[in-house]
C-alpha cells in the first residue's frame, strides 16, 4: 500500500478535546447531588474504567442500581454539557489534523459522546471537514467502544485494520483497537493515569503530536 495508506481514528473527549476539567467538575458536582464523596483527578485517573457503571462500583464499592445509575448518568451529563462550552481542544489537535488531510492521509473520529451533540461540536472547533467518517453514541448503551469499532471500521470502505491506528486516551481505545485488529497509541492527557494506560500494553505518549509519530511508526 501506498505512502498515505496509514489510516487514524482518533478519540474525541479526553483526546482531541481537552475536557478533563469538565469531566472531574461534573463529576463531582453530580457526586455533591448524590452525597457521594468528591473525587480528586488523580484518583479519577487510577479509578475510571469503561463500561462506566464499573467505574461507579469501584467508588461506591457496588454496582448503582439501575435507577441510580439514571440519576448518576443524567445529572453528570447535565453538569458536563453546562462546563464543556468552555473546553478547547488539546494543544496542537487542529494543526495536527489539518496537515494529515492536506498530505493526502484519511482519518476519522469515533466517540462514545452523543452523536447528534457532536458534530456541532466538531463544526464549532472548525474541525468537521477533517474526518473522511464521524460516529458518537447513537444510544444509552454503557457498553465500551468494540463494538462501536467494528461498524466504525465496516463503514470505512477499504481501510483494513492492520493499517489502522487508534489514538485516545482510555484503556478501552486501545482494547477496541485490539477487538479488530488495529494499532493504538495512548495519551496521558485525559481519563487515565500514565500507570493505567501502562498497563494496557500499546505506546503512551504525552502529547498529540507524539501519538501521530509514534502512529507512523506503528504502520
Amino acid at each position: 500500500m501506498g505512502k498515505h495508506a496509514k489510516h487514524l481514528v482518533w478519540d474525541w473527549n479526553g483526546t482531541l478535546l481537552d475536557d478533563i476539567g469538565a469531566v472531574i467538575g461534573a463529576t463531582n458536582a453530580a457526586f455533591a447531588e448524590l452525597g457521594l464523596d468528591q473525587i480528586t483527578l488523580e484518583r479519577y485517573r487510577e479509578l475510571y474504567t469503561v463500561p462506566v457503571p464499573k467505574f461507579y462500583e469501584r467508588l461506591m464499592g457496588r454496582l448503582p442500581t439501575d435507577a441510580e445509575w439514571i440519576v448518576m448518568d443524567d445529572a453528570f451529563h447535565r453538569h458536563y454539557w453546562q462546563q464543556a462550552e468552555a473546553c478547547g481542544l488539546t494543544a496542537g489537535a487542529a494543526e495536527l489534523l489539518a496537515t494529515r488531510q492536506a498530505s493526502g492521509s484519511t482519518q476519522s473520529l469515533l466517540s462514545l459522546a452523543p452523536h447528534v451533540e457532536l458534530l456541532p461540536l466538531l463544526r464549532r472547533h472548525g474541525i468537521a471537514e477533517r474526518f473522511v467518517r464521524v460516529d458518537g453514541r447513537t444510544d444509552r448503551s454503557t457498553d465500551g467502544k468494540s463494538g462501536h469499532m467494528v461498524r466504525h471500521l465496516a463503514a470505512l470502505e477499504g481501510v483494513p485494520a492492520e493499517r489502522v491506528v487508534v489514538i485516545g486516551d482510555a484503556a478501552d481505545d486501545a482494547i477496541a483497537a485490539r477487538f479488530v485488529g488495529a494499532n493504538a497509541v495512548l495519551y496521558t492527557g485525559g481519563s487515565h493515569s500514565r500507570a493505567s494506560l501502562a498497563r494496557v500494553g500499546v505506546p503512551v505518549v504525552d502529547s498529540l503530536a507524539e501519538a501521530v509519530a509514534v502512529a507512523d511508526e506503528l504502520v
